[in-house]
């Protein structure tokens, strides 16, 4: 009974592990470079965005992109990609992107450090980061 206890929850392990590693907007094991700052997840851009998305895109590039990479994609060692399962509406909402802003977040799903408050951004400012993440997560199957 223990024995089965333990191989069914290896392989829940292993099956967790492998849909983080494949799941929409992340790359495949072969793929994910080891360098510093390399991007860890491949986005695909929709052909437009929304006005306020694309509001949202500009005021992402002035401080998000550093950590979180171009349009989302994460950065190695830096920051997590924001395209990712992990960050679908189900799972975090857009009031956990307004807190982790004005307040800062603990790091609880990657190994990247905690991520302090961001100076400057008004929430009107990040619901328009929010509907561009939004506007690219479903253009890469994340609802």
């Amino acid at each position: 009974m223990i024995k089965t206890v333990l191989t069914v929850g290896a392989l829940a392990v292993a099956g967790f592990g492998a849909w983080m590693i494949l799941a929409p907007g992340s790359k495949s094991p072969d793929q994910v470079s080891t360098d510093k700052g390399a991007p860890l997840a491949v986005v695909t851009v929709p052909d437009r965005l929304s006005p306020e998305a694309t509001m949202g895109k500009k005021a992402f590039e002035t401080v998000c992109v550093d950590c979180h990479g171009d349009n989302g994609s994460g950065r190695n060692g830096m920051g997590p990609p924001l395209v990712h399962k992990i960050y679908e509406p189900s799972h975090h909402g857009d009031e956990s992107f307004q807190r982790a802003v004005a307040l800062g977040v603990r790091a609880h799903h990657w190994r990247f450090g905690d991520m302090a408050p961001v100076d400057g951004f008004t929430r009107a400012d990040v619901k328009t980061i929010i509907t561009y993440l939004r506007e690219l997560q479903r253009a890469n199957g994340i609802h």
